[in-house]
């Protein structure tokens, strides 16, 4: 192991959901379209949950206009929803960017004092809300769902999409093995650690910041990312090696890799960069920004099976409710 890369270790699990909980719909980056609000909180509904609306989720900034709203703004809607002892669930409506904007304003003491006394509760998100699933493992030490925004498009047009998220959420114990039908080794093998990830390029840009996660060393690391031709995956692949961030991992799963061009060219730099690592890498595991996305839980000890295309957690990514 590197030196000043301590190993990954578990987080703390939320409890899992149940019929009637209130839920909270934030929006930490980009603006959303009504309408799709409307719809991804119609069929929160149909699951028996009571979804309540972050004052400014429905906003834009004044001058911003790919902002949700001012970063004060944005960190105090999650901060208040995190902490408000009635809320089970934070689901991201979208992704976009901002983010990483206000991740360093919300008040991580106060939330941690909140979990402490109440519970922590799932974050549900990917793309962007990658700095925040961060947040969480680096800060509070709880783990989270890398799955579909509630006002996506995946989300609103793929029922597997929603029912893999509905039973992560409900049913935990029922998805402990995720897999998925397009899975298979890029290198072969078995690996076990703690997993944690989401978007490539939001890891890379987090190098370096003052409460950046010290190195992958130990995990099983998840990376998926979109729009993103293949010299940019290089890049960002190279920024994360050169760094260290990637010394002493123990597995990698790859998801999708929508609109970054030709998936034989992407493949080819997946291999160039992961492959001399000498761990296994699964490819086409089927999360991220694909038709349909498996909701993949980050923060838990999992073994991965890249021959076989199997991600199987030691536990449920939630607790039962007691």
């Amino acid at each position: 192991m590197t030196a000043g890369h301590p190993r990954t270790r578990a987080a703390e699990r939320p409890r899992c959901l149940a019929p009637g909980d209130r839920v909270a719909l934030v929006a930490p980056s980009g603006p959303i379209a009504p309408e799709r609000l409307d719809a991804g909180a119609d069929l929160l509904r149909g699951w028996d949950l009571d979804p309540v609306e972050a004052p400014h989720v429905r906003g834009r900034h004044a001058t911003l206009p790919y902002l949700a709203a001012t970063d004060g703004e944005r960190a105090r809607d999650l901060q208040e929803a995190l902490c408000d002892p009635d809320i089970a669930a934070v689901f991201a409506a979208r992704g976009g960017y901002g983010a990483q904007r206000m991740a360093d304003l919300v008040d991580w003491t106060a939330v941690r004092a909140a979990f402490r006394a109440h519970g922590p509760k799932p974050l549900v998100g990917f793309s962007d809300v990658t700095a925040l699933h961060e947040a969480f493992a680096v800060r509070a030490r709880v783990a989270t769902l890398h799955g579909p925004a509630v006002a996506g498009e995946v989300f609103l047009k793929d029922e597997p999409t929603r029912e893999h998220l509905r039973r992560t959420l409900f049913e935990p114990a029922s998805v402990r093995a995720v897999t998925s039908p397009t899975a298979r080794p890029l290198v072969p093998g078995r690996a076990s650690g703690v997993t944690l990830g989401g978007c490539l390029s939001l890891l890379a840009a987090d190098l370096g910041t003052p409460h950046a996660r010290a190195g992958a060393a130990g995990g099983l690391l998840l990376l998926e990312d979109v729009g993103e031709p293949a010299y940019r995956v290089d890049r960002a692949l190279t920024q994360l090696l050169r760094a260290g961030w990637l010394s002493g991992v123990a597995g990698v799963v790859l998801g999708s890799w929508a609109r970054c061009g030709p998936y034989e060219e992407i493949r080819a730099v997946l291999l160039d960069r992961l492959g001399p690592l000498g761990v296994p890498v699964a490819e086409e595991f089927g999360f991220g920004h694909g038709d349909s996305a498996l909701t993949v839980p980050l923060g838990v000890r999992a073994e991965l099976d890249a021959t076989a295309g199997t991600l199987t957690y030691d536990e449920p990514a939630l607790r039962a409710r007691s």
